[in-house]
């Protein structure tokens, strides 16, 4: 992802590079190819020029001093205003002087909960937020698995409306829905998939077997916890709750209707989706179901996982 400023991600910009210093296109038509202004192309290469291929990263927008930023000993005021008498933007502005629009940026700056959040008589946050307030992330491979279900449709034979357009694909049979069960470690991020026909509790009991294997193969030889939602073959299945006494593994369950509780496989989920199941055109379900070994390999060994700094199998601990 570029700069949320920039008009040109990094390959852009080595667009414009190559095609004007070797296709030798003049710098005008391949600004309005692209769609920026001259100067912007003659920017990036004035500093492709100077700095070479390091010049057309990105780099940060913030300047270097904000001599018209609120001072902090205002912003302190603010805040303290704002625990003393627990009163929105408006009326405090009224106390301290400060503009309205002011006292709402330096009270996001200061990250000073809501009002709605804060309960009116003690000024303490007591609502229950989708926003984590602080990340967290168990110490060892194994301490936490999350187990979820993805529910998605199935493909025709021949392709979907994806492959052929809403318009072209005439209203057929309906195919039904795979269910993608998961299991990722919360510590590492190392994950393992399976498509199933349905979500009942022996196939789930039968996925976390296997998926216990999956874990204990690449190093990860005990399971001391499974979180789930409460979908009925989780909690009412004889079958799952054998398998987790064989594994010696605590059964948690998030609270209901909060299943930011168990984000990490809710976020792999998401993740599967772009970058497997919808990433491209597949023209039979099978097809599909076939990649999705490939993908898993390439997660759990070659992508970057952006909050661990690489891929899972770097962090499991060597045996």
């Amino acid at each position: 992802m570029g700069h949320r400023n920039a008009r040109l991600n990094v390959h852009g910009r080595r667009l414009i590079i190559h095609r004007v210093r070797v296709l030798g296109w003049p710098v005008a038509h391949v600004a309005k190819a692209m769609g920026i202004s001259r100067q912007c192309a003659h920017r990036w290469l004035a500093r492709f020029d100077a700095e070479g291929d390091a010049g057309l990263e990105d780099r940060s927008s913030r300047p270097l001093s904000s001599p018209t930023r609120t001072p902090a000993p205002v912003e302190e005021r603010v805040v303290a205003a704002r625990r003393e008498l627990r009163v929105g933007p408006d009326r405090l502005a009224d106390e301290t002087g400060v503009p309205a629009r002011t006292i709402s940026r330096i009270l996001r700056r200061h990250q000073v909960p809501y009002l709605c959040e804060c309960d009116p008589l003690t000024g303490d946050v007591i609502r229950s937020s989708k926003a984590t307030t602080g990340r967290y992330e168990r110490d060892t491979p194994g301490e936490l698995v999350h187990v979820d279900v993805k529910k998605i449709g199935r493909i025709p034979d021949g392709g979907g409306w994806k492959a052929w357009g809403r318009g072209a694909v005439k209203r057929r049979t309906r195919v039904g829905y795979d269910y993608v069960h998961s299991a990722v470690d919360d510590h590492t991020r190392i994950a393992y998939s399976e498509i199933h026909q349905d979500e009942k509790g022996d196939t789930a009991a039968g996925f976390l077997t296997r998926a216990a294997e999956f874990f204990a193969s690449v190093g990860i030889e005990r399971i001391e916890a499974v979180m789930t939602d409460n979908h009925w073959s989780y909690t009412h299945s004889h079958a799952v709750a054998a398998v987790l006494t064989n594994l010696g593994a605590r059964h948690i369950t998030i609270r209901p209707h909060c299943p930011w509780q168990n984000g990490k496989v809710e976020r792999f989920n998401r993740t599967l989706q772009a970058e497997w199941a919808y990433r491209r055109i597949y023209t039979t379900n099978t097809e599909r179901s076939l990649a999705l070994t490939d993908w898993l390999d390439h997660y759990n060994y070659d992508r970057k996982h952006s909050s661990i700094g690489g891929p899972p199998i770097n962090r499991v601990t060597p045996t």
